[in-house]
């Protein structure tokens, strides 16, 4: 009694050749003799191949659903079978049942990654910077044909310049034929007979090299630069690699870096924030001069704009946020105290020696969050 191909599949009737492709791959990875050697299902697996024989011919298929189909398992012979057997062959072998020809010598080299640092200047304005590193070069001796000049690979006499050699196998399903790389030329299908002494053979040597790379304003640090065909060139002069540069930016000593703006803090007397008076700041641009206003009071914020940060492939500038301090001397000689005691009494204000302390009066504690840290949420929520 003939079975039903669609049940053997597992696929309904409307199935597309793709699902029957699927699906036999699927049982035949169950059933082939080299997983399950039992004889039931060896038997099985005569059956599938059978099944998929004729659906995955539309000509067969279209007969077999009108009911004049080839029914039987003949096993993998039959006329005009349509199925292609290294389908199967490939599952277990890895797709090597077939040669693709000779393996190339060349092969792309490796990418490098490299670590450079650079001051904030740099990113303000952008810059140059050099790079130092040894890697793969082509070898200039044999100019990457892996030989010893004025000679040249032979071809392999084993695989016949294939590549490839052959491996026969015994199975339930009868003789299996395996490709395998020639061990010999190593799959190259050529033998170097007199390799280059000063690449002993592989085309490239190792070098160093210094790149000047360009460092473009307003970079993030951590960010990387991809220069393409900088890197290590392959096996046999093959392709080169890419050279990768990360950017580390180092600390400055009066800037604090947020997006392309720039903090710095700035500590006056109280004097000199009660009647107002005009600072020097180094900035990138050189030295300005900024003005601080009477009655300026400790952590106002002081904006100079366009001088912070050149936004990356734009010409507009970040802002410089100065965040005032107001310094509080701690030591005072009598004469100044009468003085500030004087300063009170004109203003009705109690004697600060004689005030309390309060909660407002003690003194910082460690844990709290960076005054920068804080600097920068309060300038996102203007």
């Amino acid at each position: 009694m003939n079975e039903d191909f669609y049940e053997l599949l597992g696929v309904s009737r409307d199935a597309s050749a793709d699902d029957i492709k699927r699906a036999y791959r699927k049982a035949a990875r169950k059933l082939h003799p080299d997983v399950n050697p039992s004889e039931d299902a060896a038997d099985q697996m005569k059956k599938v191949s059978q099944a998929y024989e004729t659906l995955s011919n539309p000509e067969k298929r279209r007969m077999y659903d009108m009911g004049g189909g080839t029914g039987g398992f003949g096993g993998f012979g039959g006329g005009g079978a349509s199925f292609d057997f290294s389908d199967i062959f490939d599952m277990f072998t890895g797709g090597q049942g077939r040669a693709q020809g000779p393996i190339p010598r060349q092969r792309r080299g490796n990418d490098i990654l490299r670590r450079v640092a650079v001051s904030l200047d740099d990113i303000v304005f952008g810059s140059e910077a050099e790079v130092d590193f040894r890697t793969a070069v082509a070898c200039t001796r044999c100019s990457g044909s892996c030989c010893e000049p004025g000679t040249s690979p032979s071809r392999c006499s084993t695989c016949s310049g294939t590549g490839h050699v052959q491996r026969v196998t015994q199975s339930l399903l009868g003789q299996m034929v395996q490709m395998a790389p020639c061990s010999v030329c190593h799959g190259h299908g050529d033998v170097i007979e007199n390799p280059c002494t000063e690449c002993s053979g592989h085309g490239r040597v190792q070098q160093k090299r210094t790149i000047t790379v360009t460092i473009p304003s307003g970079l993030e640090n951590g960010t990387r630069i991809q220069l393409r065909g900088e890197g290590e060139v392959g096996e046999a002069a093959g392709p080169s690699g890419d050279l990768f540069v990360e950017i580390a930016i180092e600390d400055h000593d009066t800037f604090h870096r947020d997006g392309t703006n720039l903090i710095a803090r700035i500590t006056v007397s109280m004097v000199a924030a009660a009647l107002g008076t005009t600072i020097t700041l180094p900035t990138f641009d050189g030295d300005k001069e900024v003005q601080i206003r009477p009655g300026t009071q400790p952590g106002e914020i002081i904006t100079l704009d366009g001088f912070g940060i050149t936004q990356f492939r734009s010409d507009k500038r970040g802002d410089i946020h100065l965040d005032v301090d107001v310094e509080i001397p701690t030591k005072l000689s009598r004469e100044q105290q009468d003085l500030l005691r004087q300063f009170a009494d004109a203003r009705d204000e109690p004697d600060v020696a004689e005030a309390p302390r309060n909660a407002a009066n003690e003194p910082r504690t460690a844990g709290r969050k960076s005054r920068f840290s804080k600097l920068r949420d309060r300038l996102r929520d203007l």
